[in-house]
């Protein structure tokens, strides 16, 4: 498929180049965004459903977003998700007994907290009766976690669910090698002296190699910044493409941290530490510096390099879902309804990265919406060339036509219109976090520059996708 796409994208008009070159208009044109979204917006109508519960976001809150081996290096994942978890109930003064259900994502597990959700609950103060559970849906672990939550309560199961997400990439689980476990198991079953000095004997030096966590898809082999390279590639998304559209997520992040854009941010006293108060990974630099840096994947020719790229970072997130009727009888003014979602997933070997690409025609579909009718774009940014490629991917009829089975394409989301407060490659991505951060930024923009409709995308590991609707709570 690679050379296939290669061949067909090279040869099409450059969109990316022609899209970078608006890629920096909300940092002098917000105000006439804004304006434009109010404008657009009055005609619009919800997507409220008869018979169907309304579902709301009351508000979420995330811990400031670090790089990885920073702040947060000797925690374990459940400091975090306690503390995102202590945020939100600072944040909303929910009733601790008033949550029906909690759930996180999380991608990395300590085997210690296998349950993350459970142990950070109980360690937030949760009642012991609170369920809790943990689900794993890499990249998109959180979007799992919220739209599970969506589901208890479209059922009637549950009113009120916290939904969050956690990584702590500062401490990862590394095991013994296969072998070497065997033979542990083996001596600890041994029962007299010669059937222990029989196992030991089988011992090799080689046995005391450590395993660490796999860094590429179990099922290709191939780590995800290889397959963004080559991603790249097909698609003819040039090096300095991508390291502009890297500094243009991280001036808008920083423009956004200095206007106090982030406010799902809460300060987090690291224990023996400071208190940490925002993300420390936004870094705007220059074209310059940038081109100096070496590929980081496919050496030397690969245009992937750890500018362009999001960097191992350590954060939690967590949101208060609940049904409209019970925020609005517990006296909330919700943020934002999460109305219709949809998960795809493709080849894993080709088409890892592009669940933005598939999702997005589908749930607006399934919202009966058009391109035109968002007002605020969160995708995922693992990569600038992934962001770079499903743009492209999105404004081809020819991609729609030979690999969708579409007649046309979905259309280019304007840039005035997405990631304008930073993304991934700036703010961080801590795998099983992401997700409720997309959420709330993309409810908070709503608010802020007046549009009703938000569309949150993002890509995983497995060749998987998420996309949802959020529309923003009328004033």
């Amino acid at each position: 498929m690679t050379s296939l796409l290669t061949y067909t994208f090279k040869n099409l008009p450059n969109t990316s180049k022609w899209a970078l070159r608006f890629c920096m208009r909300p940092l002098s044109s917000s105000s006439q965004v804004q304006a434009a979204a109010a404008s657009q917006t009055k005609s619009k109508k919800t997507l409220a459903k008869p018979n169907i519960r309304n579902i709301v976001v009351v508000d979420g809150v995330r811990t400031p977003f670090l790089l990885s081996g920073t702040s947060y290096k000797d925690l374990m994942p459940h400091d975090l998700a306690r503390a995102a978890l202590s945020g939100l109930l600072h944040r909303t003064s929910v009733p601790k007994d008033a949550v029906d259900y909690i759930i996180f994502g999380t991608v990395i597990q300590e085997v210690k907290t296998s349950n993350v959700a459970r142990e950070a609950a109980l360690g937030a103060g949760f009642s012991d009766k609170t369920p809790a559970h943990t689900v794993t849906m890499a990249c998109i672990s959180s979007n799992q976690a919220m739209t599970t939550a969506v589901g208890l309560i479209a059922s009637g199961q549950c009113d009120v669910v916290v939904a969050g997400g956690v990584e702590l990439m500062s401490d990862i689980p590394i095991r013994h090698s296969r072998k070497m476990r065997k033979m542990m198991l083996d001596l600890n079953k041994a029962k007299t002296l010669a059937q222990r000095l029989s196992v030991i004997s089988k011992f090799r030096l080689n046995f005391l190699s450590p395993e660490l966590p796999a860094v590429s898809e179990f099922s290709t082999s191939e780590t995800m910044g290889h397959s963004a390279d080559r991603l790249a590639a097909a698609f003819a998304i040039s090096r300095e493409e991508q390291d502009e559209y890297a500094l243009r997520s991280h001036s808008l992040a920083k423009r956004a941290q200095d206007e106090g854009l982030l406010s799902d941010v809460v300060p987090f006293k690291v224990p023996g530490r400071d208190t940490v108060t925002q993300d420390n990974g936004i870094r705007p630099s220059s074209l310059d510096q940038m081109a100096k840096l070496k590929p980081a994947f496919i050496k030397p020719y690969g245009t992937v390099t750890a500018a362009n790229s999001s960097f191992l970072t350590d954060g939690a997130s967590a949101v208060l879902i609940m049904a409209e009727e019970k925020a609005l009888a517990m006296g909330y003014k919700p943020k934002a309804y999460l109305r219709d979602f949809m998960y795809v997933s493709q080849d894993p070997k080709d088409q890892l990265l592009l669940g933005p690409t598939y999702a997005t025609p589908k749930v607006l579909e399934k919202a009966g919406l058009t391109m035109n009718d968002i007002d605020a774009f969160e995708f995922h940014e693992a990569f600038s060339g992934q962001i770079l490629a499903n743009l492209k991917a999105m404004d081809s009829d020819w991609f729609a036509q030979n690999y969708m089975g579409r007649k046309a394409k979905v259309g280019l989301p304007p840039l005035e219109k997405f990631n304008n407060w930073g993304g991934s490659l700036s703010l961080g991505h801590p795998f099983g976090a992401t997700g409720c951060r997309l959420v709330m930024a993309a409810a908070n923009r709503l608010r802020k520059e007046g549009g009703q409709y938000g569309l949150v995308a993002a890509c995983a590991a497995g060749g998987q996708g998420h996309a949802m609707i959020v529309e923003a709570y009328p004033k």
